[in-house]
Parts: structure tokens; sequence; C-alpha cells
């Protein structure tokens, strides 16, 4: 997908809504044991609920890896049921030497066709390239995340600037505004007048909202601009909204009020 269609549904629906499709199997409701994929069950409930109000999903692959040779393949079900007008992100967090690392964007760009996968950068240049190479996919780099470890490297001092603001600056640097998107969590909103400095033009994936308590408020008035450059990740508080047989309809209604929030900030 490119950026032209990425900002088209964007503002067709008048949402940066991203949802993460986090499936544990512990949590999923009980009665959707009786299918043979409960997961993928799940998922496409949650899926045909909510593809009104958002624009994204994002999976994270842990919970499919979790799984084994099944949860692989409910992976790629779920990608593939997935309608074409959504931007799928596999939130994978690779990163390798280069030859490495080219697998694994074939891995995910080709063999599951997301449209992009979010990786490390802190092996260098090379490690992150291989992703880049691929027409119309985007390559969403680590940049300030919004788990309380964050301060243990990125929020630190190397010579006059923080880890993180180098990574910015360095990484900006391998692609472009069309193939490039960074990782902000919504958690750090008091960094993101300074983010926009450094990366203007960069779209932003941010989790943090919801579960992990972030202002969805605070983090649209300091990082949007005009092409909007913003997908905001929920994953939990709309997921499991509810545990019961209502779930997908509870869904449905947190993500049509995050949608409906949202609108109010173009």
């Amino acid at each position: 997908m490119t950026r032209t269609q990425l900002v088209e549904q964007i503002f067709l629906k008048r949402s940066y809504l991203c949802i993460g499709l986090d499936a544990d199997f512990t949590k999923i409701p009980k009665h959707l044991f009786s299918f043979a994929d409960p997961v993928f069950e799940f998922n496409k409930q949650i899926i045909d609920a909510t593809k009104d109000y958002c624009v994204s999903y994002k999976m994270n692959t842990a919970f499919y890896e979790a799984m084994g040779v099944k949860g692989w393949e409910t992976l790629q079900r779920t990608v593939n049921y997935i309608p074409s007008t959504h931007f799928k992100i596999a939130d994978a967090k690779r990163g390798d030497i280069g030859n490495t690392s080219s697998q694994y964007a074939k891995a995910f760009f080709e063999s599951f066709s997301y449209d992009a996968v979010t990786v490390t950068p802190y092996m260098g240049e090379d490690s992150v390239k291989p992703f880049l190479e691929f027409k119309n996919k985007w390559t969403i780099v680590l940049g300030l995340t919004s788990n309380s470890g964050a301060k243990d490297f990125e929020l630190q001092k190397t010579g006059n600037e923080l880890l993180y603001e180098r990574v910015l600056k360095t990484v900006s640097q391998w692609g472009t505004t069309e193939n490039l998107m960074f990782v902000i969590g919504a958690t750090q909103a008091d960094e993101f007048r300074n983010i926009r400095k450094i990366i203007p033009e960069h779209f932003l994936l941010v989790p943090g909202i919801g579960a992990q308590g972030g202002s969805l408020n605070e983090i649209s008035s300091k990082g949007m601009i005009k092409d909007c450059g913003l997908m905001v990740n929920v994953s939990r508080a709309v997921i499991y909204a509810s545990g019961k047989e209502d779930f997908a309809e509870q869904a449905k209604l947190m993500a049509k009020g995050y949608q409906e929030e949202m609108r109010r900030y173009f």
C-alpha cells in the first residue's frame, strides 16, 4: 500500500485507528472453542465488527508463534481475511545481518503479504535496508517505545542527544517518507513535539492508547500533520472489551468510540 492510498483511507473514514489483533488463546471467549480454529474465528468476528472504523490491523506475531505451526496457519488465515483496503502490519520486531533480514522481509512481504513489518534498528543500516527494498511496502522502525524499559537505553544521553533522537535522525536517512515509519509510544507524549522537529513528515505508529493509559487527544494535538501522519494502535481495550458472547459487538462500540473522537481532530 502506498502512502497516498493509506492517506485516502484515513480521510475517507476520518480515522487513524489501528486495531491490534493480539489474540491470546487463554483470553478469548470460551464459546469459540467449539470452532476448529478458535483464534481465527475470534479475529474474523473482530474484523467484521470493526473494519468500518479503523484503517489498519496489527498482529503481534508472538501470540501466534506461541501456538507453533497452528499459530502460523491462523496468522496466514487472518492476514488473508483482512480487506485489501486496510493496512496490514506484522509486529514482529525483526532485524539481523543483511542476508537474514532479507529472508525475514520475504517472509512477511511475500509469503504473508503484509504491508509493513516492525524492525529493530540496533544492528545498523545493513539490518534494515533489506526491508526497504520492497516496493510499496513499509518498514516500521522502533523509535521511542511505550514500555518502562525505554529509560534503560532509548532515553539515555549519547553525546549531546538522547539515543532515540540519534536513531530517528540516522534511520530517517535510510528510507523515505513513502516507505519508512517509526514506532513512538503514546506514553511518551512529552517528546512528541521534539520528535516532529526531527521527523516532521514521517508516519508514526503509536501504541499505548487504551490499556497503557496514553492520551489520544494529547498525541493527536502534538503529532498530527497535514495528511495525518499517525496510526494509533489500540489492542486490548478493543478486542477484550467483553469476554462474553457479545465480544464482537462490544469491540465494535469501542472502535466506533475511538473513531468518533478521532473525527474531531481533523
